[in-house]
């Protein structure tokens, strides 16, 4: 098994469709749609408009996968991949940490 793990808090880790990239576009405007940035409630703001909203969309996908392994190869199905999702504006750099296991 792989264990991937993401250190931040805003951005997450997901699968999902790899063969279309309108699917990362789609899935973008769906998060923008259902998190909005500038919501009159949101008390953290410190950190600009697309940070809480960031923080969000990062708990509604996570920030681990746990994927099989089989035959040393990652046990993905023909469409999946692996995404970092960047939910800031500007997130800068992110560290990934992978463990295997088994």
């Amino acid at each position: 098994m792989l264990n991937l793990f993401v250190k931040h808090t805003s951005c997450a880790l997901s699968i999902n469709e790899n063969a279309d990239p309108d699917v990362r576009t789609d899935m973008e405007q769906i998060l923008n749609h259902l998190v909005k940035e500038r919501a009159p409630y949101y008390d953290h703001v410190m950190e600009g408009d697309d940070d809480m909203p960031a923080h969000a969309k990062s708990s509604l996908f996570g920030v681990s996968l746990t994927i099989p392994i089989t035959d040393g190869r990652l046990n993905l199905g023909t469409w999946q991949g692996i995404y970092l999702c960047e939910f800031r504006n500007y997130g800068g750099s992110r560290r990934i940490v992978a463990t295997i296991y088994g």
